[in-house]
């Protein structure tokens, strides 16, 4: 009795699911809106799988679509969905089907129907995933077919929030690809590479190196799901014709493919074995979160480097075959403009365009207590859609980081500045390391790179502000850096300023930081850590980390070289070697009190300018520095540097005796490295001086 009264009533229910999808079961053909109607179309309904009044609800926008039908899929690896519907289109361009059933666990797809001709990318055969997916489950393909999971968010934050402080430049950013912080053995982590290991306890690597490093913020290379995968080497695909990457990878992640979905390879089931599926359980999600709550709960900032100025370039991103017109830069004959260098430029300025940017930014800070954001060549970026971001942003979380990286089809730091965002401070690098270690090296080399003399290298240490001939409305704009992701590392880069190269040293004697080696990068740290702005590190500089391509097996016949782009490295040239940092672990210490001392004395990172004074040597052009001496403060402190590599630079100092609070061998933390310094001080050849002077009451 009981079986037939649950069979009635199953037959209840799927009788009225019927009746409510009857609707959906007929092709629904419209007239596609034109270029003419792009900018007049806005609909501020809620994209991708929302439950709404109970009932699950699936939109997207294509404008241009003459028909979308949404096809549900019981396996990631189906190629036949068990139901397949018609969608509905409004009179702003977005289609609609609501679903009276519950699909959690069940994944979909949508073919896109829409005008043919040169150019066009519409393609009904081909099921493409949802652009608002949380989650998708991917092919191993450099096609990166996907499948959007149907995942409920139900995740726990308990208390955790947003961490930034109130004052930007109280940020010490460590800047690191997940993947490279426990892919090591030498890390430690049971689960290498994946946002699990990278929080693990009680490990040599990840959060637990981290955090004894004292930064207050990790700025991760991209964390959305992206192209893995690059076209076959020696291959034509789409008429281009990989001689460049033998590897076949895009490591860094460069290459964003969902903008709402975390990135699969980095779950604790890595793995891009042809032919197979990454994320197909939505484990990510999980295991995302609760990587941000962990740094979180050791007071440290998560900032995401994200890329919204082009998407993968060969996969079946959806946002290319729900309207390629509508969502991408194109020339006149209809193909992609590629001013970012990577086939496909985004079509920011796009009302719905820019409401996807702007719906992911908030998406990260709500769902995954994202505290801020580095944009990928920022300057791509349309300026009312920059103006928003922030404008949108702070709404959610008033101290929210953004950050531009300020080039991309034009160099735009000053301007960011004005529109309220910090930007990466190429020409504190420039000026202070140099651009080129072959011809173009700087301050600490005792080298001018191109136009910089004294006073620029003053004007870096301050801020760069406007009112000194800078970029930056406030020091707080700036972020100081000497190296990065993208190019050589700070060690490399010295390194091959001194010739020290790993064909004429041994392997250990290459990686050991000494002498000159070590001189440079002390002072490189020392100026770095006393400058006015946001400081950031990238990560293994603190021991001078090397890029040094390592064999893998493909064909390359650099292995042994520094590589300066190893965005397609996914082995060891890109792995932190925890191994290396413990033999230079005396650099490593410096750094660190280096960083301690940054945090105790906030005028080293946030004096107001009207308060500094440059201090030149007497004899040597390479001798600069800056006097801090705020009438509210207790202490006036002189910040010294020489940048000549043979030369003693001499400085005469203020009236009254003076304490050595740090210099290029030691930071006084609990007590000053020298006491009672009157009338004038020497620095040695590539020498530096923290001074500080209790003021008389």
């Amino acid at each position: 009795m009981k079986l037939t009264i649950i069979t009635a009533c199953m037959v209840m229910l799927l009788g009225g699911c019927m009746a409510e999808n009857a609707a959906y079961q007929s092709p629904q053909k419209v007239k596609p809106f034109t270029e003419e109607d792009f900018d007049k179309l806005y609909s501020e309904k809620a994209l991708g799988m929302n439950v709404e009044d109970g009932k699950m609800t699936f939109r997207v926008f294509a404008p241009r679509a003459t028909q979308v039908k949404i096809l549900f899929f019981k396996k990631y690896s189906d190629e036949t969905p068990y139901e397949t519907l018609y969608m509905i289109r409004d009179d702003q361009g977005v289609w609609e089907y609501v679903s009276p059933a519950k699909r959690w666990g069940d994944y979909y797809g949508y073919q896109v129907s829409g005008p043919e001709g040169p150019g066009e990318m519409f393609d009904d055969s081909l099921v493409i995933a949802d652009p608002y997916s949380i989650a998708v489950s991917t092919k191993n393909h450099f096609t990166h077919e996907g499948k959007s999971i149907i995942l409920k968010d139900d995740y726990h934050w308990g208390r955790d929030t947003w961490i930034v402080p109130e004052d930007p430049r109280d940020l010490i950013i460590y800047e690191a690809h997940l993947r490279d912080l426990t892919a090591h053995p030498s890390s430690g982590a049971s689960k290498p590479g994946t946002y699990r290991g990278a929080v693990e306890k009680g490990i040599t690597g990840g959060l637990e190196y981290i955090k004894s490093l004292g930064v207050n913020a990790v700025e991760f290379l991209p964390l959305m799901d992206f192209g893995n995968i690059e076209i076959p080497y020696k291959d034509s695909v789409e008429r281009k014709y990989n001689t460049w990457n033998p590897y076949e990878r895009n490591h860094w992640g460069y290459m964003t493919s969902y903008f709402f979905a975390p990135e699969s390879y980095y779950a604790t089931n890595p793995s891009l074995k042809e032919g197979g599926y990454s994320g197909h359980d939505g484990r990510q999600v999980l295991e995302m979160k609760d990587m941000v709550k962990a740094f979180h709960d050791e007071g440290i900032a998560v900032l995401m480097d994200v890329v919204y100025n082009h998407v993968s370039e060969y996969d079946y991103n959806p946002l290319k075959y729900i309207d390629k017109k509508y969502y991408f830069r194109l020339d006149e004959k209809g193909d992609f403009i590629s001013v970012s260098g990577c086939g496909n430029d985004y079509a920011t300025e796009r009302p719905m365009a820019r409401r996807l940017i702007i719906d992911s930014v908030i998406f990260w800070m709500k769902k995954y207590h994202i505290d801020g954001f580095r944009f990928d060549l920022a300057a791509m970026i349309d300026e009312e859609t920059c103006a928003m971001i922030l404008e949108e942003a702070r709404k959610v979380n008033s101290h929210v980081v953004i950050i531009a990286e300020p080039w991309g089809g034009g160099y735009k730091p000053d301007r960011f500045s004005e529109l309220g965002w910090a930007a990466w401070n190429d020409q504190f690098r420039n000026g202070v390391k140099g651009q080129n270690p072959d011809n173009r090296p700087g301050f600490i080399f005792g080298r001018w790179d191109d136009g910089v003399n004294r006073d620029n290298v003053f004007r870096f240490l301050t801020g760069t502000l406007v009112n000194d001939g800078g970029l930056f409305q406030t020091s707080a704009h700036s972020v100081n850096y000497l190296a990065s992701h993208d190019d050589y590392t700070l060690g490399d880069f010295i390194r091959l300023f001194l010739n020290w190269t790993p064909q004429n040293k041994s392997v250990d004697e290459y990686h050991l930081v000494k002498g000159d080696m070590l001189a440079l990068n002390r002072l490189a740290a020392f100026t770095l850590a006393t400058s006015q702005g946001i400081m950031m590190v990238h990560s293994g500089q603190e021991f001078a980390r090397s890029k040094v391509i390592a064999p893998s097996g493909v064909e390359n016949s650099h292995v042994g070289h520094i590589d300066h782009n190893s965005y397609e490295k996914d082995n060891e040239t890109n792995y932190i070697n925890y191994d290396i940092m413990a033999k230079n672990k005396e650099l490593v210490s410096y750094y660190t009190d280096l960083i301690k001392l940054r945090k105790r004395i906030p005028e080293l990172r946030r004096a107001d300018r009207k308060y500094l004074k440059r201090k030149y040597s007497d004899n040597v052009q390479f001798g600069i520095g800056y006097d801090i001496n705020d009438p509210a403060s207790e202490k006036r402190y002189l910040i010294l540097l020489n940048g000549d590599p043979v030369k003693h630079a001499m400085y005469k100092l203020p009236d009254g005796t003076w304490d050595v609070r740090a210099n290029e061998l030691k930071a006084g933390l609990d007590a000053p490295v020298h006491k009672g310094i009157v009338g004038q001080i020497v620095l040695d050849p590539r020498g530096a001086v923290l001074l500080e002077q209790i003021k008389d009451k």
